[in-house]
Order: C-alpha cells, then sequence, then structure tokens
C-alpha cells in the first residue's frame, strides 16, 4: 500500500470515529444542565445581595454553549473544518504542483545524465552493454588484452555494486521521509479525533465558574493539530521546488557537452535527511500560526528522537558510502 493511500486510511479513521460524539454529547448534556443551574444560581444570587439589576446576558452564555453540545458535531466541528478545509485544499494542491514539476525535470535530468555517461569513453561500457560489447571486440586475445578485458569485467561489477549500494541508501532514506509524514498525520488524526469525542464534555465543563477558558484552549488546540497538515503540505512543497531548483541547474550543466555527471546523489540524500527532521518541526511551527497549549513535551520528545534518528541516519550513510566507494576506487 502506498504512503498516499495511508493518508487516505487515517482521513476516513477520522470520519467513522466522529460518530462518537454524539455519545459523549448526552453526557455532557448532564454536566452543562447542572454547571447551568450553578451557574446561573450564582449570578441571580449576586445581584440580589448587591441589590442590582440582574443582568440577563451573561446568563445566555450556558445555554449557548448548551445547544453547541446539542448539535457539536454539525454546528462546531462542521463549522471548524468547513472553514478550515480550503486551506488545506490549496496547500495540498501547491504540493501537488510542486511534485508533478519535479518529476518531469527529474525524468529530463536522467535522460541527459545517461546521455552525457554515453559520450565519455570512460564511463560509457559501465552503463550500457552495447558500448562494452564494442569495447571487448576490439580486444585481441593477447595476454595484456586478456588482462584489460578481466579489469573491464572487474569494473563494470564493481560500478553496479556502488550503484545498487547508493540505491539502496537513497530507498532506505525515501521510506525513513515517509515514514516521518505518517507519524505526523497519524499523531495528528490521534489528537483530532480526541478533541473531538471528548470536545463536547470540554464544552460542558466550561460551563462551570472558573473553568471557562477551558473552551478557548479546546478551540485553540483543535485548530492547531488540524493545520499541521497543511503546514506539512507547504513544507514538503518547499522541499520539491528546492530540489526542482538543484534539478534545473544540474540540467544546464548537462547541456554542455564536456560534462561529465556526477552520480552519488549526495545533495538528494541530504535533503532527504533534512525532511525527515524538519517533518517533525511542524508542531511547532503551527505552534506559531495559533497558540495553544499542551502536548509539548510530547512533541519535544517526538522532535528529539527525530533528529537522533536523522543524525544516525546521515552518519551510516555517509561512512558507509564513503568508505565502501574509498574501497572500490583503490
Amino acid at each position: 500500500m502506498e504512503s498516499n493511500n495511508l493518508h487516505e486510511v487515517l482521513r476516513s479513521v477520522y470520519d467513522e470515529m466522529m460518530p462518537m460524539c454524539a455519545d459523549m454529547a448526552a453526557v455532557a448534556k448532564g454536566v452543562a444542565g447542572l454547571g447551568a443551574l450553578f451557574y446561573v444560581s450564582l449570578k441571580v444570587w449576586q445581584a440580589l445581595s448587591r441589590a442590582e439589576p440582574i443582568d440577563l446576558f451573561p446568563m445566555l452564555r450556558p445555554f449557548a454553549i448548551g445547544i453547541c453540545i446539542m448539535f457539536f458535531s454539525t454546528l462546531v466541528l462542521g463549522s471548524i473544518n468547513g472553514v478550515l478545509s480550503p486551506v488545506i485544499q490549496g496547500s495540498h494542491s501547491m504540493l501537488e504542483n510542486q511534485v508533478l514539476d519535479l518529476n518531469e525535470l527529474q525524468q529530463k535530468k536522467d535522460l541527459l545524465e545517461r546521455e552525457a555517461m554515453l559520450r565519455n569513453p570512460e564511463m560509457a561500457y559501465l552503463i550500457s552493454d552495447e558500448e562494452f560489447d564494442k569495447k571487448l571486440e576490439e580486444l585481441g586475445w593477447s595476454p595484456s588484452d586478456l588482462v584489460t578485458m578481466s579489469g573491464m569485467y572487474i569494473e563494470r561489477e564493481m560500478y553496479a555494486i556502488k550503484k545498487e549500494i547508493r540505491d539502496g541508501f537513497r530507498e532506505f532514506l525515501e521510506i525513513l521521509f515517509q515514514a516521518a509524514a505518517l507519524v505526523i498525520d497519524t499523531i495528528r488524526t490521534f489528537f483530532l479525533i480526541v478533541l473531538s469525542i471528548l470536545g463536547p464534555i470540554a464544552f460542558a465543563i466550561s460551563v462551570w465558574d472558573g473553568f471557562q477558558s477551558t473552551l478557548t484552549q479546546w478551540l485553540t488546540r483543535y485548530i492547531s493539530v488540524y493545520l499541521w497538515l497543511p503546514v506539512a503540505d507547504m513544507f514538503s512543497a518547499i522541499l520539491a521546488k528546492i530540489q526542482a531548483l538543484i534539478i534545473e541547474k544540474d540540467i544546464e550543466m548537462l547541456a554542455d557537452p564536456n560534462f561529465i555527471p556526477d552520480t552519488s546523489n549526495t545533495v538528494y540524500i541530504i535533503y532527504m535527511i533534512i525532511g525527515i527532521i524538519g517533518y517533525f518541526t511542524v508542531p511547532t511551527v503551527t505552534g506559531w500560526i495559533i497558540q495553544a497549549g499542551g502536548a509539548g513535551n510530547f512533541m519535544r520528545n517526538v522532535t528529539q528522537i527525530a533528529q537522533k534518528s536523522g543524525n544516525v541516519a546521515g552518519a551510516a550513510a555517509g561512512s558507509t558510502v564513503g568508505n565502501i566507494s574509498g574501497r572500490l576506487l583503490k
């Protein structure tokens, strides 16, 4: 199953869990009703004790919250998701456009890179069977030619091993990159489901005097977590744009007939590591958009783990590729 399908599964999980809000709304009605009784009684008693006229406007707050609890899925969640969904659609379309451009440029670069290597007599036989056979036909059966022929087979095999190792590390980092995105999306979905299901309880508790801030904290946390996805899409779009600019620069260099390409893909690997670490900064960036408390220690631990994983991946990739490449070049 592809990573895009896993993201769709997480969306389906969120939609499937939303009916559970109705069960919590039934419990929240009782808590809110009892809180409204004490709230209104306290306000009336304070006004009578001070011989002041009763202000009815503050007493409408518990009833407004009660209406939100009764129609929580449609009135509260539906309104918030409806307002924020265009942000997700806009950021996702921006990401798709960048990815499409990146794929087209990558295909063009691969084609030019192969043509550039074929122009180099010292490297053409390593990637082309026709050039390899042609070079073998030019050799004879003298002892020196047999030694040269053996060296060609060894060099071709060594090049294939180096390419497999390099591609293996690239695939490993791509898996980590996709895993980082799925971790953020999974945690986001979990937080949204918990906030949605327990939202009626949070609204009901906010009716009680002294717990009014519970309502605003719930709203800020829900909006902050909801914005993780568009921020992650924007981060991916920025990475894709940077890679597209790098590939465009490589294409310009490959247009030179005298240019010999470097197939190490070092820059690509570096940006994969940056992407793995950068995904775990999404909650921090979202906190700059809307200030929300809670989950800070948890996400701080996740970020530290991600940074350690990125450091280990980068160190392992650099040291292993460097050692093996050094041995093969000797």
